[in-house]
C-alpha cells in the first residue's frame, strides 16, 4: 500500500520500526507521518465525527482540519496526519474530544 517508486519524487525512508495501533503491532518507517504508517497498514478510518459518529479517514495532511486527531503515548488530540512515526509508539482511536489523564 506504498508508492515504491515516482518519476519525480524520491522516498527517503527511516528504519523500520513497530508500533501499536489499538492494541495491534504493526510497521512502518520512523520519521514518516503516523497516518501514512497506518494507511500503509491498510487503516482507512481515522476518527469519527463528533455528533453522528461518520467514518473519517485521511483528509488535509497538512494539520488544519480535525479528522486525523487520535490518542497517541497517551495524549489526547494529536494530528497523525503532521506526528511522525516513532519506535514503540502507541497509537488508539480517539472518542469524542480526549480526555486528558
Amino acid at each position: 500500500m506504498r508508492i515504491e517508486e515516482h518519476p519525480i519524487l524520491t522516498f527517503k525512508r527511516g528504519r523500520e520500526v513497530e508500533f501499536t495501533f489499538n492494541g495491534k503491532k504493526m510497521k512502518g518507517f520512523e520519521g514518516e507521518p503516523i497516518a501514512a504508517a497506518l494507511h500503509a497498514n491498510g487503516v482507512r478510518v481515522l476518527s469519527y465525527s463528533k455528533k453522528l459518529k461518520r467514518p473519517r479517514g485521511f483528509y488535509c495532511a497538512i494539520g488544519n482540519c480535525s479528522s486525523c486527531l487520535m490518542t497517541v503515548n497517551g495524549e489526547p488530540n494529536v494530528r497523525v496526519c503532521t506526528e511522525k512515526l516513532r519506535e514503540g509508539m502507541v497509537i488508539e482511536t480517539q472518542e469524542g474530544r480526549g480526555e486528558l489523564n
